[in-house]
């Protein structure tokens, strides 16, 4: 697990503090009964994923990485004429 970095790159960063900035707007404007703010809040939380996204499609976000195959095991010589002997 230490080999995982859980996502810390500049496109997770940068989309979840502007989606966390649309919910203080949203939440301000739902206390301040503005229905025009709460909505205009609830385009920037959607504003973050979008850029989180394009941030990740332009290579900010974390590198894609193939699954390792594990290799077969290799016996030596000894060890093949030993289990075939046996």
């Amino acid at each position: 697990m230490a080999g995982h970095n859980h996502g810390h790159t500049p496109a997770a960063w940068t989309g979840v503090t502007i989606a966390f900035i649309g919910f203080c707007v949203a939440g301000a404007f739902t206390v301040a009964a503005s229905p025009l703010g709460f909505w205009a809040g609830i385009v920037i939380i959607a504003l973050g994923g979008i850029v989180g996204l394009a941030m990740r499609a332009a290579g900010l976000g974390m590198p894609k990485t193939q699954p390792v195959r594990p290799q077969p095991a290799v016996q030596s010589q000894a060890q093949a004429q030993a289990q075939t002997q046996s």
